[in-house]
């Protein structure tokens, strides 16, 4: 088997150390943990693969994860863990007939047996009427999105960060009480695509994601601060702690203010939680057949129309520094930046290649990330320039409404706060919502730079700045801390 999973319990003092593993013949030093396949080794299993297959078609996808992951809660360390596995996907196709199997056992004879397997179930399946001959072979700009630092992380370097936030937890007393719960997950991840047409594609990435909610221990304050980074070494556990820590002590004790449409100042997590769902309606088919956002009154989409404020320019691009995401998409088709709203206006949507080829417009990929071009101003001159307001930390439980807006309801959380006079003055309970990530970006005031995000709840690699919007739909208040 190719998963291995192993997790300890840690003391209050205790750190888990790596220790040297040998794995389906595989020496893992304690210096840098698991390691995900090489390259080579990736090819050999895409090779054996394609090497099996009788069908008109064969893509192979090979996934090699490493992942280190540490726990805490009620200020306590409570496991550590590194999980490593490696995916094959077979996606055989007759025709317009396919279909897709996965393992993960690497061996000969499982790789055999899941190609059969992929073309008996591709000759039951019906005709995919979307269905597109598959890639031949491309070319792909470089992304370095692999860094040392992430992927030599150890479980100590890990519980050391989380340290930062339980040692200060621990330390609160009387009414500064506080209870830190987070969660460190460090990730060295290598895909490689392959197929019969001569397709072969090859990304190598790591990432550290930190998230942390600190609750006072009387229950009526609560903070989330979060990190993602490609790169370790610019995760500030300290500066999250901090944070979270400064958040829930300040949203103690909070007041009803009656819910409305008001100015709100969202921070980057906040804009990112609704922003970043603009990607499930960036997309040419929903708007030409009518049931998206982007569809225009007279018909087909609205490309070349204002959508936003002139200061909104939303887009992806895997070489952004903030971004550096995958070169290509899912089939193996090479990413470039693709602009989605230019100053405001809609600039292109997303089409698929059955869709793009139907409409006879040109196929540019399927986007694995997004960013909102940011502004100027901070978060402080947003508060100072706000007369009355919200301060809105994070957003959660987002549900979609209505498609043709792209409307959806939630709550704030983790830290909602009133702003009078250009201050922060009071923490208020938490508001229910009904808006949209096009109306936010209409009512644009104010826009910060733009940071990587560490909840992507849309998928992909996001960034966002923090937004100063006005009328933000409050629609009713929560109980909820």
């Amino acid at each position: 088997m190719s998963r291995f999973t192993t997790s300890a319990r840690l003391s209050r003092r205790e750190v888990i150390r790596d220790a040297v593993t040998t794995l389906g013949g595989r020496r893992h030093r304690e210096s840098d943990g698991f390691t995900v396949l090489t390259r080579d080794e990736m090819q050999d299993i895409a090779g054996r693969a394609l090497k099996h297959s009788t069908a008109d078609g064969c893509e192979i996808t090979v996934t090699s994860t490493v992942a280190g992951n540490t726990r805490f809660a009620a200020n306590q360390l409570a496991t550590a863990g590194d999980v490593t596995d490696t995916v094959v996907t077979i996606n055989t196709s007759f025709g317009p007939k396919h279909a897709v199997v996965q393992i993960n056992d690497t061996s000969d004879d499982a790789v055999a047996a899941a190609v059969a397997r992929s073309e008996e179930l591709a000759k039951l399946a019906p005709d995919d009427p979307d269905a597109v001959p598959p890639l031949g072979p491309q070319q792909y700009a470089a992304v370095e999105a692999y860094f040392d630092t992430t992927a030599s992380v150890t479980p100590e370097q890990r519980a050391r960060a989380a340290l930062t936030a339980l040692q200060p937890a621990r330390a609160s007393s009387g009414a500064e009480a506080s209870v830190a719960a987070g969660y460190i997950i460090v990730t060295t991840r290598a895909t490689l695509l392959a197929n019969k047409a001569g397709l072969a594609a090859y990304h190598r990435d790591t990432d550290a994601n930190y998230t942390l909610t600190v609750r006072t221990a009387d229950g009526t304050g609560s903070g989330w601060a979060g990190a993602d980074e490609r790169d370790w070494g610019k995760i500030d556990a300290g500066a999250i702690a901090a944070h979270a820590l400064d958040k829930a002590r300040r949203s103690r004790d909070a007041v009803a203010v009656e819910p409305g449409r008001y100015t709100v100042v969202l921070e980057p997590q906040a804009v990112g939680d609704l922003v970043q769902l603009l990607n499930f309606f960036l997309d040419a088919r929903q708007a030409d057949e009518g049931r998206s956002p982007f569809t225009s009154a007279s018909g087909g989409s609205k490309i070349g129309q204002k959508v936003a404020d002139s200061s909104v320019t939303l887009f992806a691009d895997p070489a952004d520094p903030q971004l550096l995401a995958a070169p290509f998409d899912n089939e193996g088709y090479p990413l470039a930046r693709q602009v989605w709203i230019d100053k405001g206006v809609l600039a292109n949507l997303s089409y698929t290649r059955f869709w793009a080829k139907k409409q006879n417009k040109p196929f540019s990929g399927i986007r694995n990330s997004i960013k909102l071009a940011g502004g100027s101003s901070t978060l402080d001159d947003m508060i100072k320039g706000t007369e009355r307001g919200v301060l809105v930390t994070r957003l959660w439980y987002l549900r979609p409404v209505d498609p043709r807006t792209a409307l959806f309801t939630g709550l704030t959380r983790d830290g909602t706060y009133l702003i009078e006079h250009g201050a922060v003055t009071h923490p208020v309970k938490n508001f229910r919502f009904n808006d949209s990530p096009i109306f936010l970006l209409n009512n644009v005031e104010a826009m910060s730079e733009p940071v990587r995000l560490a909840g992507t709840e849309a998928g992909g690699d996001v960034a966002m700045p923090a937004v100063k919007a006005h009328d933000f739909n409050f629609t009713s208040l929560s109980d909820a801390v």
